[in-house]
């Protein structure tokens, strides 16, 4: 077993039970996919830890050299970027974006696939807001599904690069943090970041289930204070 309590036996006992019938070359696809997203959380883990060095005053050298790099390495990978203020559960709804990006066969981020990673993570707020509204979550997943873009030919590799109208939603998530006062950036922010980039396929589809951008914040303002002292990192 490996420090995480995971072997490789149990990936391959996992893949081979959720996809019974695929063929060898379609495992193969399938694995790729999860060893990316496994490449990717593993990425924001070592951020996660790099972020609480700096804030304990590790020098970038010392990360560097407990990394395994130069301290330029070190530097330019793990600066703070758009998602260091960013619940793990957030986070979290990033990767799955990505993973669903990857699923689709697309070789890009939209929005649409960002909302698809809220709905992957269902221990946030943001989740429970969406669910609570339509009453169902298979009810957005079939909405989104549907204003989805054709699968491409094949699976991207490596980096999936944001569409411009995910890059405006991220920055509407930062100043719907902002403009309640957190300084934590959460799922119900990515969600109120999603609905206010009013052009993106995210905020046509959150209008289409009965959203609006006035609504979902007073509904996420109250449930944030009914939820008063609840940690942030599981929202």
């Amino acid at each position: 077993m490996s420090p995480l309590d995971i072997s490789l036996a149990d990936l391959i006992a996992r893949l081979d039970e959720e996809l019974p019938d695929a063929d060898e070359l379609a495992r193969v696809s399938e694995a790729r996919l999860r060893a990316q997203t496994l490449s990717d959380l593993g990425d924001q883990l070592i951020d996660h830890y790099v972020s609480k060095a700096k804030r304990t005053g590790a020098s970038w050298t010392e990360i560097g050299d407990a990394i395994g790099v130069s301290k330029q390495a070190a530097q330019q990978r793990h600066t703070p970027a758009a998602f260091q203020r960013f619940t793990d559960l957030n986070r979290h709804s990033i990767v799955l974006a990505q993973e669903a990006a990857r699923t689709h066969k697309h070789n890009f981020i939209g929005t649409e696939h960002l909302l698809l990673g809220l709905l992957g993570e269902p221990r946030g707020l943001a989740y429970q807001v969406l669910v609570a509204k339509t009453g169902s979550e298979q009810r957005i997943r079939d909405a989104i599904e549907e204003a989805m873009a054709p699968a491409g030919k094949k699976a991207p590799r490596g980096h999936i690069p944001f569409r411009p109208e995910s890059k405006e939603a991220i920055e509407q998530t930062h100043r719907a943090s902002a403009g309640l006062g957190h300084d934590w950036v959460g799922t119900e922010h990515t969600l109120l970041g999603l609905i206010r980039t009013e052009e993106s396929p995210a905020a046509r589809i959150l209008r289409a289930l009965g959203f609006t951008p006035d609504e979902l914040d007073e509904t996420i303002r109250t449930e944030i204070e009914l939820g008063r002292g609840r940690p942030p990192h599981t929202r």
